[in-house]
């Protein structure tokens, strides 16, 4: 192994196990900035990110690494031990760091993604290379925030290398770009190679392990067209495929002033409170302008977080289960809103006509056979609201449903449904709502309109 020189300047030799195989052997002579190595399962990808890395350590004295799962039980056992057993003697191991050093300067540290908030540690820093393994199990967030992580002032290459399987919260972005091949301003589709992959191409699994291609033939039809052929078109995961962030968002604007019907939808639980702000201008085009999203807060600190943004607002929305009776206090979660100074709308929370009417919001129009733009923009100020559109997942019993796990994600969603459906409802029967006067211990002028 060329150029893995010790403190002294001497060469030291290196022996590593294992012979790739023609698609490896592809992966590694890539020269593309972003190399996906994937498609079906059992095709030795993790294996190859491992090689690949340690040979680039070893060509490149130097030269600073970061490999990436997405929790860290998978990097413990797919990467973190495999490693140390494959390095033992050529690479020093800090546990603490999580980093095999070389003994020419080299450096492989790594981490994992088990949450959004775990990407904001990355921001800032600089690596030669980043390797995700699994990427298809992160977000396009974190694939962007690691991907601005790829800089450094030397002459070593800056490459990223992914491998990946159908399927997951990153199938859309990962087809988009290594698939599809379709590319957004600033893209370049000269910066982007893919390695197909698949559980025939390793001879080694095959005779170790038969019976792991009859376990991937014995599965339901799409997860053996994704998992055994590779098939990316059969396995779509994200709810919204419709989203697109250069259409759907805009720039943070100021909605105070002008004609506009102001509505604040709202998803509240202890875990999380989570509050959209929308204007509608006189055409029915909406703007999605602000957002609450805080955990831990009782209604009355709930109902403080949603005034501080809610000027203008003359419809407070939100689902029918806060108006069920609290065994402690004899009051509805409704009533205390209101106690507080927010007077809420009641809707019916069912869920899939929910979403069908949001798909409509978000869906582009067609006019005389082109497309034209949304019913419904968000400005970027709204980072969760975002994110977690692009994070939801089909449920897997209920086709027309959306998944209600990972639950942190699912309550700005939440919210823009009920605004989606207040709204539409709204617009093609204003009959269907009518006001009813509450007892007195309630604030005068708390409206509760039903469905």
């Amino acid at each position: 192994m060329p150029n893995n020189r010790g403190k002294k300047g001497r060469p030291v030799k290196i022996s590593l196990a294992g012979t790739p195989q023609k698609k490896q052997m592809q992966f590694f002579l890539s020269k593309a900035k972003y190399v996906a190595y994937g498609g079906a399962r059992g095709g030795g990808k993790s294996w190859a990110l491992r090689r690949k890395l340690v040979l680039m350590c070893a060509r490149f004295p130097g030269i600073n690494v970061l490999l990436i799962r997405r929790t860290y039980p998978e990097l413990r056992d797919n990467h973190i031990r495999p490693l140390m057993t494959e390095l033992k003697g050529i690479a020093s191991y800090t546990d603490t760091r999580k980093t095999f050093d070389f003994p020419n300067g080299s450096r492989i540290k790594l981490g994992y993604l088990d949450s959004e908030n775990d990407t904001y540690q990355y921001q800032g820093q600089e690596y030669d290379v980043i390797a995700i393994d699994e990427a298809t199990q992160l977000t396009e967030f974190q694939f962007q925030t690691l991907k601005a992580c790829l800089r450094g002032a030397n002459s070593f290459p800056k490459r990223m290398y992914l491998t990946c399987n159908p399927g997951g919260v990153g199938h859309g972005w990962v087809k988009r770009l290594f698939i599809d091949r379709e590319y957004k301003n600033g893209e370049k589709k000269e910066d982007y190679d893919f390695i197909p992959a698949k559980v025939y191409d390793n001879k080694a699994l095959l005779e170790h392990n038969p019976d792991y291609l009859e376990q991937l033939k014995s599965l339901p039809a799409g997860l053996r067209e994704a998992w055994l052929e590779g098939n990316w078109n059969g396995f779509e995961g994200q709810f919204f495929k419709e989203f697109d962030y250069d259409i759907h968002t805009i720039p943070k604007e100021d909605f105070s002033e002008g004609v506009y019907r102001r509505y604040c939808a709202i998803d509240y639980g202890l875990d999380m409170l989570a509050a959209v702000f929308v204007a509608v201008n006189g055409n029915g085009k909406a703007f999605v302008y602000d957002e609450v999203h805080k955990s831990g807060l009782i209604v009355s600190e709930a109902a403080k977080e949603i005034l501080k943004k809610a000027q203008g607002v003359g419809t407070f929305i939100a689902p029918s289960d806060l108006w069920s009776r609290q065994k402690d206090s004899g009051k509805s979660i409704a009533e205390i809103f209101a106690e507080n100074g927010v007077y809420l709308t009641k809707l019916s929370s069912e869920r899939v006509a929910g979403w069908v009417a949001l798909k409509e919001w978000l869906n582009p129009k067609k006019k005389d056979g082109e497309f034209c733009e949304p019913d419904m923009k968000i400005t970027r100020n709204c980072e969760n609201l975002i994110r977690c559109l692009q994070l939801l997942l089909y449920d897997e019993t209920r086709p027309a449903d959306a998944a209600r796990s990972p639950h942190n994600i699912t309550h700005a969603p939440d919210a823009l449904r009920y605004f989606a459906v207040f709204r539409s409802a709204r617009a093609s029967s204003e009959k269907d709502f009518h006001t009813v006067k509450l007892t007195s211990k309630i604030k005068q002028g708390y409206a509760l309109r039903k469905m």
